[in-house]
């Protein structure tokens, strides 16, 4: 399913290869990191047994405290609030959602009020979305928190071909800040999705398809930008 190239094609690979190298060192700087990391907990581990005896008197005078700003109604752990809004569709057939989405770090299952979810509360790992394709449902939390990251979650239904999804899954392989998955109970055979915005189509030869990735891979929408798209989970 070959196509002549692109005047952009050049613009668009050089882009791509600019973000192969930013997640490199990205990686090697957040190997650094951990070191570091290591070596101050350790540290205040130590430090942290010199303090317990002041700690736990403190918390004791803190624990009644406690007890009566709640009496007067003071504010508890935040709870998520569930995304209200809309879409409109614009005239390239991609789906905005006009309203609020909420990005709290949650455990628990979302009921997300659109599938495949275009964002919202999510779980606090992404799923690995570095031209990563999944031959099985992920959990719609962890690739929303993808889409924060700016990527693009392309899903399929049992609808579409099998050279669709083989064409679908080769352009996401050499594609940064993507991923692929089947996905059981969406509208339309195929989807790409990214945060806040969505397009259906039917077929991976569709224009749309190449036009969305070079949108919001990475996109003005995205609410993270930059942020790793590996060292997450696999599932």
């Amino acid at each position: 399913m070959g196509s002549a190239p692109t005047p952009g094609s050049a613009e668009r690979k050089a882009r791509m290869e600019q973000m192969r190298r930013a997640e490199r060192s990205r990686e090697r700087r957040n190997r650094t990191l951990t070191i570091a990391a290591s070596v101050v907990v350790v540290a205040g581990l130590v430090v942290g047994g010199v303090v317990l005896i002041d700690s736990q008197s403190g918390s004791r005078a803190s624990a009644a405290s406690g007890s009566k700003d709640s009496a007067g109604g003071s504010k508890g752990p935040a709870k998520s609030s569930k995304d209200t809004g809309h879409f409109v569709t614009g005239k390239d057939g991609v789906r905005i959602w006009t309203g609020r989405l909420s990005r709290n770090h949650v455990t628990t299952n979302v009921p997300y009020p659109m599938h495949p979810p275009v964002g919202g509360d999510h779980n606090p790992v992404w799923l690995n979305c570095n031209g990563d394709v999944y031959t099985e449902p992920v959990r719609d939390e962890n690739a929303v928190h993808s889409l924060e990251h700016g990527a693009v979650w392309v899903t399929y239904s049992g609808k579409a071909s099998k050279a669709d999804v083989s064409a679908l899954a080769a352009k996401v392989k050499r594609t940064p800040y993507t991923l692929m998955s089947p996905y059981g109970n969406q509208a339309s055979p195929i989807m790409l999705t990214a945060w806040g915005h969505q397009l259906s189509v039917n077929s991976a030869d569709d224009p749309g398809v190449d036009k969305f990735l070079a949108t919001y891979v990475q996109g003005e929408q995205t609410p993270e930008p930059g942020a790793s798209c590996t060292g997450g989970t696999m599932r």
